[in-house]
This record gives structure tokens, C-alpha cells and sequence, in this order.
């Protein structure tokens, strides 16, 4: 029997809705999860036009899969990336090949579990903190606070006290700004990229803000001397290749600092603010993780040793980050390639949205339904190992997962202790808004004793 040739890539069905000159740009623009999510229906692997520039999106596991592990080797990262290249240069998450490989190998021993004790009780003294700053009856900004706490955790990690309070400040000025501007930079077509139209201007400038800090933090801690502290900075600057002995240059820290502090703060914020919400959407479940958490913890703080035992909230957290996770993300292809059935050629930029992946109904059911239950090991063991993937695979999986997934449940047990967090009366509900997560846009909350 013989096979079947590959078609040509100008044979990828087409996105419906493509304007003359600018393509699906308009679309993408207004309603990205939802423009995400609608492709599924047209296909595994569907055509969208950036204007003139085509963009292929695999929106089935099965070709997610083919792009990020099974033929990872004939793709780089692509246009998003490149896109946001001024922000975190050659860090883990743009890096390609021998370097990739090297600065991974480096940073790796940094997210051990030995590592994971100590910033794990870094984590639980904040979320004390963070409980402890509440009072009965409050109404809080959730998302402005959970974001705070973030930032603040993620900066005593990586920074020693002294020096990280300016990068501290940055974080909490920019971020905002360059997360709002991250997906239209890199969902514009080509010829609007050196135009000075107002996303590009906002985001070059919190960018440049954000670099030249860093880049005082890291010569503050080289004429300190003092490289034998336990913040990931210092870490970063005594490294040395296991292999050649070298050590990063202070652009390639700053590169990975910047990767850090943008994969670390708007991940764990958004997830955590989702899951409160939902979990006062659906007491239930709520009631179900405080029986859990005085049974496993008490009255003590959360530690290591207890984040594997609180096994309803890591239930939750794979839910939220089921439902609202990452928007989008590119690779380019560096040789012809065979993918779904077509041949799509050398510097071709494919896409896939994990957000859309894991609302797809061939393989969920009720998937935009929230939860929980659907993670106890007799369900999950029926979801194959490419139908969810919340930090990505292959040798660009997240480096740092075990870090937001520790996070994220120490302060989830820590308030959920001692505080019911509840909607403000005649609030509308949060609405799910695009950038590098699909996070909530606002979580107005009242903070009620337990």
C-alpha cells in the first residue's frame, strides 16, 4: 500500500473571517481566546494570516505534541519570541541549541529539591504575611494583592534584601505594561513592527526600564563580593559549566533574571486569583480543601514536606491552569517539514494555544466547566500524557514548575486557613483578558473569617 504524499502547505485550510491586506489580525485583536479556541473546528491544523505573513496552528495534542517533542529538532522558537526578545533577550525562553542547552543545564541544580525547601519557606512566611494584612469584612483588590505577593516573593528568592528593592519597584511599574502589550507585538503583521504605533512605544519603554535595573542589581551584587548567598542571582553569577568551566556573562544573567521574573510572577498570579475565584463560586470544593488543609497542616505553617500531601488543592490548581492557561505560543520551522498531513516549509512560523488545547471537547468533557474531579486518578489516568500540558514539553518544558506549583498551594492553604474569600456584592464577575496567560482582569473580593 502506498503512503500518501504530504499536501503543500498553501493547502492548510483557512481560518474563516480573513479581511484583505491584514488577514485574521482584527480578530485576533479583539477576541484572542475566543479566535483561539474557534480553530479546532476548522481543522488540526489551521492557516491564519498575520496580514500577509501565514501562521499555521496545530490545535489537536496530537500535532502539539509532533511540534514541541516528536520533531522538535526541525523547530526554533519563532516570532513571538522574537517579539519579546528586547524583554528577556537569550534567557531559557528564547534561547536555541548549544546555548539553550548549557544555560539549562546551569540553572537547573537552582530548582532542586534541596533549593525548593528554602524558597518554600521564604513562600509561607509571605503568605502569613499576606493572611495576616487582612481584616474581617475588607474589601480587597484580590488580583492587585495576589500580584504584590508574587512579585515580592519572587524578588526575596532571587535577590538579597539590600539590593532587590529597586527591581522590586520595576517589576510592580512595568509588567503590567508589557504584559498588555505582549501578544498584539507579536500577533501584528511584519510591516507594523518598527512603526512607533502605541503598543510597540510601551513596550520598548518598560522594557529599557526593566533592563537597566536589573543591570544595577547584578553590578550592586558583584561589588558586594558577596557570591556564596542563596538568592538565585548570586547562584546565577558563581555558576560554571560542569563541562568547559565557564561562567555567564552578565548580559546572559540578566537575560535569565528577566526570564524568571516575567514566566514567575504573571503565571502563579493568575492562578492563584482564578482559583479563589472559583473556589467561591463553588464552596463545595472549598470545603473539601479546608477539611484537607487542618488534617495535613493544622494550625501550623505550610511547609516542603507538605505540598505533595495537600492532593484536593493540587486537583484545583491543574483545573485553573486547565481552564486559563497560556494564550499562545510560536515556534518556527528550521527544514521542511511533515506536520498533520502537509509539508510546511523551512522558516514557516507554527503555532498552538494551550489554552485552546485544553478546552478542546474531543477531549474533555464540559470543558469549560470547572472541575476539580476530573484530576483524581481514576479520570486522569484516561487523558493521555499530550492532552495536558500546563508548562509545555520536551526540552522546553517549563524549568520552574515545581516552583509555581509549590507556590501556589502554600498560599492557597495558608488563606484558605483562616479566610473565606467572597464577591463583592454587585461586582460583575472577572473576565478573562489575553497576554502571556489568560488571567482575570479584576477579582474585587471580600475577606470573611473562617
Amino acid at each position: 500500500m502506498t503512503a500518501t504524499a504530504p499536501a503543500p502547505a498553501r493547502s492548510v485550510p483557512r481560518a474563516p473571517g480573513a479581511v484583505p491586506l491584514i488577514g485574521h489580525t482584527l480578530k485576533l485583536w479583539r477576541d484572542p481566546l475566543g479566535f483561539l479556541t474557534s480553530l479546532r473546528r476548522s481543522g488540526e491544523l489551521v492557516r491564519v494570516q498575520l496580514g500577509t505573513m501565514p501562521v499555521y496552528v496545530a490545535t489537536s495534542a496530537r500535532l502539539v505534541r509532533e511540534v514541541t517533542v516528536t520533531q522538535a529538532r526541525y523547530f526554533e522558537k519563532g516570532r513571538l519570541f522574537d517579539r519579546v526578545r528586547p524583554l528577556v533577550g537569550n534567557g531559557l525562553a528564547n534561547s536555541n541549541g548549544d546555548t539553550h542547552r548549557t544555560h539549562r543545564r546551569l540553572m537547573q541544580p537552582m530548582f532542586h529539591q534541596q533549593r525548593l525547601g528554602g524558597y518554600a519557606a521564604i513562600m509561607s512566611n509571605r503568605a502569613e504575611a499576606l493572611a495576616d494584612s487582612w481584616t474581617a469584612g475588607q474589601e480587597i483588590a484580590l488580583e492587585e494583592a495576589i500580584s504584590e505577593y508574587t512579585i515580592e516573593t519572587l524578588a526575596e528568592t532571587m535577590f538579597s534584601a539590600d539590593l532587590g528593592r529597586p527591581a522590586v519597584e520595576a517589576v510592580r511599574r512595568n509588567f503590567p505594561v508589557i504584559l498588555k502589550n505582549m501578544l498584539i507585538r507579536a500577533a501584528s503583521p511584519r510591516f507594523l513592527d518598527r512603526l512607533p504605533i502605541r503598543p510597540n512605544r510601551e513596550f520598548d519603554a518598560a522594557t529599557a526600564r526593566m533592563r537597566e535595573v536589573i543591570d544595577d542589581v547584578i553590578a550592586g551584587t558583584r561589588r558586594s563580593g558577596r557570591l556564596d548567598r542563596p538568592d538565585l542571582l548570586s547562584v546565577l553569577l558563581s555558576a560554571r559549566d560542569a563541562d568547559t568551566g565557564e561562567a555567564l556573562t552578565d548580559v546572559e544573567v540578566r537575560d535569565q533574571i528577566m526570564t524568571i521574573l516575567f514566566a514567575g510572577t504573571e503565571t502563579t498570579a493568575s492562578t492563584l486569583s482564578w482559583a479563589f475565584h472559583e473556589l467561591a463560586r463553588h464552596p463545595e470544593v472549598e470545603r473539601q480543601l479546608v477539611a484537607e488543609i487542618e488534617e495535613v497542616v493544622g494550625d501550623r505553617p505550610v511547609t516542603m514536606e507538605d505540598v505533595p500531601r495537600l492532593a484536593a488543592i493540587r486537583r484545583v490548581l491543574d483545573e485553573v491552569i486547565r481552564l486559563y492557561g497560556v494564550t499562545l505560543l510560536m515556534r518556527r520551522a528550521t527544514a521542511e517539514v511533515d506536520l498533520g498531513g502537509f509539508t510546511i516549509p523551512a522558516g514557516a512560523e507554527v503555532a498552538f494555544s494551550l489554552y485552546a488545547l485544553h478546552r478542546d471537547p474531543e477531549l474533555y468533557e464540559e470543558p469549560d466547566r470547572f472541575d476539580p474531579d476530573r484530576w483524581l486518578p481514576e479520570r486522569r489516568a484516561a487523558l493521555g500524557r499530550e492532552d495536558f500540558v500546563p508548562f509545555g514539553a520536551g526540552n522546553r518544558k517549563c524549568i520552574g514548575d515545581a516552583f509555581s506549583w509549590t507556590e501556589a498551594t502554600i498560599v492557597l492553604a495558608t488563606v484558605l486557613r483562616r479566610w473565606r474569600l467572597r464577591p463583592q456584592p454587585g461586582q460583575p464577575s472577572p473576565k478573562a483578558a489575553a497576554s502571556a496567560m489568560a488571567h482575570p482582569d479584576r477579582v474585587p473580593m471580600t475577606v470573611l473569617p473562617r
